[in-house]
């Protein structure tokens, strides 16, 4: 195979609409890598739709025998940078790509013409519905999000991939010197464009992310821009790519959903009743589940003798863990729950029983799909938190709020609510993350947020503890948050490739 560096006319031809082919064009030159078809020949000539009953395909939609390092590289970022979000069993379909990139990269992955083809029959909604720079070709894109509003069911995550309006005079530059082909007006929309879009459009933004400033693969030095530079607040505003996740906002549930109360208990005996006189009835047939752990005091006892003597609206169930700590507590109840709606109330009752009806009024609707609470809102009682608990809880809110790009005041509130059927899909991936949160509010928050759920804090009042003494140990517990802090930002904001999952 000759590796004689391309003709001016042969770079020419290699340059197509695509913002990245006029600089995989440069790469060969400067590489003397061979000849590879772009995007646009590609997409040309090999290019086959699936077929109009939309069977799921086991074989790529683009017949490829090669690519170039470039591309490769290029490919291989995008993919691990939606892999956060599309895991190996979510199907993940693309909406008229314009190449094959991505469709070797995931493991149920499916491609259709147009969204009037996304519905087919004998197919379920797919989790990820991808515009891999479609909104750049888009001659109304108001229209186009309209349309896909109207095909899908509500619970699918969009993908949008476009390219930064940076990089829009480095294209226009490649194209007065013929180093990239001249082609249509194309859309170069601002974030606050597609947010507005969005917005009319009745899709709401989850989460937005900046990627990739070395498109060109060299050693060393991509990856460390890529990965550790590229999402640092200053840096990212010369990133090449936008990755928007964004859900579609439907109606409003109708029904009232039953609830689930898990309650992990450890040495609390002094407040077993004042949790069963005070809990509301939120649904039509709530249960309250507690979960005992490694008690030193009688709260086993206590909880069996409450329910023997219960006579309320509640359905009791008891447990006791085999494990340790509260994140242990908290799984095992989920585990047991059978109501639609789960929710956590820490039984040291710090944070009212009473508010969560709050909780719930959020979390039937469409404004929340994952419900936090908020303990710095309020003013709270002399004795409630110490100083340096609070200095340390700003902290981590900052710092989780980067990492995980959704806003939070408070990590650490105990009172958290998410469906069951998010729950699911959550303990499911939870092997991506590890095993090692002893609290299970940020096995739950780091679930939540690369799933692309909806956040939301509700503030609430924190009281001082009645009975016992706390179970947090600050300062070990506080390095283990610095350890969870660090590992949770190498997994979900300062990628490498260590999420792909390929066919």
């Amino acid at each position: 195979m000759s590796t004689a560096r391309p003709s001016k006319t042969r770079w020419r031809r290699s340059c197509t609409s695509n913002p990245i082919d006029w600089l995989q064009a440069a790469f060969l030159v400067i590489s003397g890598l061979p000849k590879v078809k772009t995007t646009a020949e590609k997409a040309e000539n090999k290019r086959q739709l699936v077929p109009s009953e939309g069977a799921s395909r086991t074989q790529p939609i683009f017949s490829e025998t090669r690519e170039s390092a470039m591309r490769r590289y290029f490919y291989d970022s995008l993919a691990s940078y939606l892999s956060l979000y599309v895991r190996a069993e979510d199907q993940v379909v693309e909406i008229d790509p314009r190449s094959n990139g991505l469709a070797c990269r995931f493991a149920n992955y499916r491609a259709v013409s147009s969204i009037a083809t996304l519905k087919t029959a004998g197919q379920s909604p797919p989790d990820y519905v991808l515009l891999n720079g479609t909104i750049h070709y888009e001659r109304d894109i108001q229209e186009m999000l309209n349309e896909l509003q109207q095909a899908l069911e509500g619970s699918e995550r969009i993908l949008f991939v476009y390219y930064s309006m940076l990089w829009k005079p480095l294209a226009r530059f490649a194209s007065k010197m013929g180093v990239r082909a001249r082609t249509p007006e194309q859309n170069w929309i601002a974030h606050e464009d597609l947010e507005n879009l969005c917005y009319l459009a009745a899709f709401e933004i989850i989460r937005h992310d900046f990627k990739l400033l070395c498109p060109i693969p060299i050693p060393f030095l991509a990856n460390f821009l890529n990965r550790y530079v590229a999402p640092l607040p200053f840096f990212r505003l010369f990133t090449m790519l936008n990755i928007v996740v964004a859900r579609p906002l439907k109606s409003m549930r109708e029904a009232r959903p039953s609830v689930s109360v898990v309650v992990p208990a450890r040495n609390e005996a002094g407040n077993i009743d004042d949790i069963l006189a005070r809990c509301p009835v939120m649904g039509p047939q709530d249960e309250i589940i507690f979960v005992e752990g490694n008690s030193t005091d009688d709260t086993w006892e206590k909880i069996q003798e409450a329910a023997r003597t219960y006579k309320g609206p509640h359905h009791i169930l008891l447990a006791q863990q085999k494990g340790k700590g509260k994140g242990d507590a908290v799984r095992l109840g989920f585990e047991l729950a059978t109501k639609d709606i789960l929710m956590i109330l820490d039984a040291d009752l710090t944070p009212p029983p009473e508010e969560l009806p709050k909780f719930y009024d959020v979390a039937v609707t469409t404004k929340a799909e994952f419900v936090n609470g908020s303990r710095l809102v309020y003013p709270m009682e002399k004795k409630a938190m110490q100083f340096f608990n609070i200095v340390a809880n700003k902290f981590f809110a900052g710092a989780f709020s980067f990492v995980l790009g959704q806003r939070f005041k408070d990590t650490l509130c105990g009172t958290k609510v998410i469906s069951r059927a998010h729950y699911k899909r959550l303990a499911a991936a939870r092997k991506f993350f590890g095993d090692f949160d002893p609290f299970g509010d940020f096995d739950l928050l780091f679930g939540a947020a690369r799933m692309g759920l909806k956040i939301v804090e509700i503030p609430v009042h924190y009281h001082e503890r009645k009975y016992g003494t706390t179970n947090i140990q600050r300062w070990r517990h506080g390095l283990i948050l610095l350890r969870m802090l660090v590992f949770a930002a190498r997994r979900m904001k300062f990628l490498g490739h260590e999420t792909l999952h390929t066919r």
